[in-house]
């Protein structure tokens, strides 16, 4: 048993269970004439020959993958498609064409892929059937203004609304509940411009909880969320007085019933439009703990729901970790906790890094504290999508040995975090996991092995 190379074993197979060609395949398969789409209680039956014409539409991290699934599996009953992706992540494709957006915060071309999004749609017919392909990062890559008589909101508006809250840690929902009401095709809005044509739309999760009105903005469905929140959670942030003027007299206008509230629950534009929840962490996690078992481990599934700091989110697995060594609680050694969720970094300093490298750090600074208490411990943080912020790893490792060369070499942990300046750290130590872009996206992942 070797902890150190269990960790990368156990992380790729979590990320091959989640792997979109797969998930697709899973859920959309043809006997007969018939398009069987879903699993379980979610599957839905759809005749092909209802139809004159098929669209595939599709953006977000693994937009690719899913694309290529997908005409495996219709191959020339696809008449026509567009998907939006990152640049860097396109896939060779026969029948559908690929085009770029921005990501992480969206430029021109999210704004010119919304649009040509939105041409498809409309051209749709009550004899036309759309297949959606949903993923994280898809607000971004989608990201048209949403216009109105009042002075505009532009795409620069959208711009430094998007950094100022990625930077003052909000969590995703709050993100997109705010993009939701300023762009063209989120909350629920694509789904409108799909209708009256029928629509299945496969939804890979990169969202805590798999809220499907929050993955990607949720453009295919209803929406539960107001202006008054996105006003709410604005003020809370601290924020509402730093951002584009003309972004918060709009929601304001909206707030105040100026401007048409998101698509809801029950409107006409759902009744002939399918959501499909395909891939999720949790299955990730399990597949993990299957691998775990395997080599050896006592797993256990600690939550997919981690949330908040990623730097407080480490020091709650290290205290774990702490048990498990001392009393084998919650299981007996030797043990693989497993966590997932998506955590959030305040941006305080000027340095490198990614909320998953940072609790890395966080990791290796309670190692270097309690030594004899966590000399057992083996941990690694990644983003399923392989891109770990403005980095080129998918996360890090926080190994005894790490912890150990650190103290030798008189590494600062604490400034390496004061400066939010994890990959320097991490990467000084050879703490830096690195898969590529994956193709895949179900938010993170922490495997955590105490031996």
């Amino acid at each position: 048993m070797e902890p150190r190379d269990d960790l990368p074993r156990i992380a790729l197979a979590s990320l091959a269970s989640v792997d979109p060609q797969t998930i697709v395949a899973r859920n959309m398969r043809i006997s007969g004439g018939t398009l069987h789409a879903g699993t379980g209680d979610a599957a839905g039956d759809f005749d092909l020959s209802r139809f004159h014409r098929v669209l595939v539409l599709g953006f977000g991290k693994a937009a690719g993958p899913m694309a290529r699934a997908v005409e495996q599996a219709l191959g020339p009953r696809i008449d026509e498609g567009l998907i939006v992706v990152k640049r860097g992540h396109e896939v060779p494709l026969e029948r559908i064409r690929t085009t770029p957006g921005g990501h992480p915060v969206p430029n021109e071309d999210s704004v010119r892929a919304a649009g040509m999004i939105a041409a498809l749609a409309d051209g749709a017919d009550a004899r036309t059937l759309v297949i959606t392909l949903i993923s994280g990062g898809g607000s971004a890559l989608l990201a048209a203004p949403l216009f109105d008589e009042r002075p505009p909101v532009t795409l620069e508006d959208i711009q430094e609304t998007t950094r100022q809250l990625l930077a003052c840690g909000a969590p995703i929902a709050e993100l997109n509940c705010v993009r939701k009401h300023l762009l063209m095709l989120a909350g629920g809005r694509l789904a409108r411009h799909i209708s009256p044509a029928t629509s299945v739309n496969l939804v890979l999760s990169d969202v805590v909880g798999d809220d499907l009105q929050t993955i990607a903005s949720g453009p295919t469905s209803p929406d539960t969320t107001t202006y008054g929140q996105a006003l709410s959670f604005l003020e809370y942030r601290g924020i509402a007085a730093t951002l584009p003027v003309a972004v918060m007299d709009f929601l304001r206008a909206g707030a105040e019933g100026k401007v048409p509230e998101t698509p809801k629950p029950g409107a006409p534009e759902f009744f002939s439009c399918s959501n499909i929840l395909a891939g999720t962490n949790l299955l990730a996690l399990r597949s993990a703990s299957s691998e775990a078992r395997r080599l050896g481990y006592n797993p256990i599934i600690l939550t997919s729901h981690l949330a908040g700091e990623a730097r407080e989110a480490a020091r709650v697995l290290a205290a774990v970790a702490k048990d498990v060594a001392a009393s084998d609680l919650p299981c007996r050694r030797p043990a693989c906790i497993l966590s997932g969720g998506e955590t959030t970094v305040t941006l305080r300093g000027k340095g490198r890094g990614g909320r998953n490298q940072e609790m890395a750090a966080a990791f290796l600074w309670e190692m270097e504290n309690e030594p004899a208490r966590l000399a057992g411990a083996h941990f690694l943080s990644f983003s399923t999508d392989g891109e770990d912020g403005p980095t080129d790893a998918a996360g890090g490792y926080a190994l005894p040995s790490m912890a150990r060369a650190a103290h030798a070499e008189g590494m600062r942990i604490p400034e390496a975090l004061r400066e939010n300046d994890s990959y320097t750290l991490l990467a000084k130590l050879g703490g830096l996991f690195r898969t590529g872009p994956t193709g895949t996206n179900v938010c993170d992942i922490q495997i955590m092995l105490v031996v």
